[in-house]
């Protein structure tokens, strides 16, 4: 089977391309770093060509808020076209649990407006929604701190470790398209304070993790349950503490 993985030397990218390789797969990783921009549509046609699915983990390079929804609505719409031309069967795309009550941010907007344009398109269509990634988690710390602590609210969340979104989104595009949404977990749920003070005991970093009511998950107020699946969501098989024990000890 042919495969295009749109943004293939990324995070989530490279190691879908090495895992359908693997199986025995043709895949072209496009990127602007091997000539394909979805978003100016520069090398669409040739990395299209003969693809029975393509699969966009694409991200933006900016997420203010107008740039963030250029982004996601003219490389969708640049795709979708392309896909059309080149008689592709299947279009994957890698979004976010919990995207629909996100929506103040206008990254979130951006991502709901491209899984808008999916649906409407003319592409048998898949939509992955991921919970956050384990290697996300040092960003969401960051993101937190003020003044030397990290203020972090205690909603749920249910991460999962970026090799298992691989694993997933290759089963997705070698299956037939789903025609809506389907959700993808880590096995376990965690306080989001919890999870993060963990991380960064185990990485001996000093910032004192605050368990803050009002804090923001970047700039959005959680409820207990905004980032958790619902009920179907298939759960990875790789947990927490497995992960971390292993990245402190590289560490």
């Amino acid at each position: 089977m042919r495969i295009a993985v749109i943004g293939g030397t990324g995070l989530i990218g490279g190691k879908l391309v090495e895992r359908l390789r693997g199986g025995g797969h043709e895949v072209v990783a496009a990127s602007p770093s091997t000539g394909v921009d979805a978003v100016t549509g520069e090398g669409l046609a040739g990395a299209l060509t003969g693809a029975a699915a393509v699969v966009d983990v694409t991200n933006a390079p900016s997420f203010a808020d107008e740039a963030v929804m250029a982004f996601f609505v003219r490389s969708s719409r640049n795709l979708l076209a392309a896909e059309a031309e080149a008689g592709v069967r299947h279009h994957v795309a890698l979004s976010v649990v919990g995207t629909d009550g996100l929506t103040v941010s206008g990254y979130f907007r951006a991502k709901l407006a491209q899984e808008e344009l999916i649906t409407a398109g003319p592409i048998p269509s898949t939509i992955v929604r991921a919970t956050q990634f384990f290697e996300f988690l040092d960003g969401i710390a960051q993101a937190a701190t003020r003044d030397g602590r990290v203020h972090l609210p205690r909603a749920q969340m249910q991460p999962m470790l970026s090799d298992d979104v691989a694993a997933a989104l290759a089963e997705v595009a070698l299956a037939a398209p789903a025609g809506g949404r389907v959700e993808i977990a880590g096995p376990e749920p965690f306080r989001m304070d919890e999870i993060v003070r963990r991380l960064l005991t185990a990485r001996g970093d000093p910032r004192p993790v605050v368990t803050d009511p009002d804090a923001s998950y970047f700039g959005v107020a959680l409820d207990e349950r905004s980032l958790l699946p619902g009920p179907q969501a298939r759960l990875a098989p790789t947990r927490f503490d497995a992960w971390l024990q292993r990245t402190a000890l590289r560490g």
